[in-house]
């Protein structure tokens, strides 16, 4: 990891996410009878519940609104959810009301060009290997992973990792927790 994104990555206090793109593969998914199915990956999941034990908030701000979210971030104990908002820096400045914590102090993943207002506003612009080319070069990171597919536990490794929280939080599913 290069100094400038470790230094950044360090001072992160709360990871806020898109959804579709980011969470999901961006496919969307509806039935006959008007249901809707969308994609999450386990990875993410567990990176995310990881990132959260270690001290860093977990968000999100979406374009959409869908029960399928709301369930999803309750699974993985999100309480900080903003659906139905194309305008997602207006929805950040209404979350920083009720978590106040400075621009330099947040991360932003997302894919497509709604997700630009805060990227290029906030301490760490976070991407996913898809993204639309207008975002990958605004990004200070872009995942290997493809949305959907553990883009997400990618960036909050590579925070836990800038943070010095990784190692001791991989260490209980190590064989003999890590001691030999």
């Amino acid at each position: 990891m290069n100094p400038e994104l470790r230094e950044r990555a360090a001072r992160i206090k709360l990871l806020l996410l898109d959804v579709d793109g980011v969470l999901t593969d961006g496919r969307l998914y509806f039935g006959n009878n008007g249901e809707e199915f969308k994609s999450f990956s386990t990875l993410d999941g567990q990176g995310i519940k990881t990132l959260q034990k270690s001290g860093v908030k977990v968000g999100i701000i979406t374009g959409r609104t869908s029960n399928l979210v709301a369930r999803r971030a309750s699974d993985l104990g999100i309480n900080i959810l903003v659906q139905g908002r194309e305008d997602k820096w207006e929805a950040l400045q209404e979350i920083l009301q009720e978590h106040p914590v400075a621009l330099d102090e947040i991360a932003f993943m997302g894919d497509d060009w709604p997700d630009l207002g805060v990227m290029t506003r906030v301490g760490l612009a976070f991407t996913v290997a898809n993204a639309h080319v207008s975002v990958a070069a605004r990004a200070h990171w872009q995942s290997r992973e493809r949305g959907g597919e553990g883009a997400v536990r990618a960036a909050c490794d590579l925070l836990m990792q800038a943070q010095g929280t990784f190692d001791a939080a991989l260490a209980p599913y190590l064989a003999n927790n890590g001691e030999d």
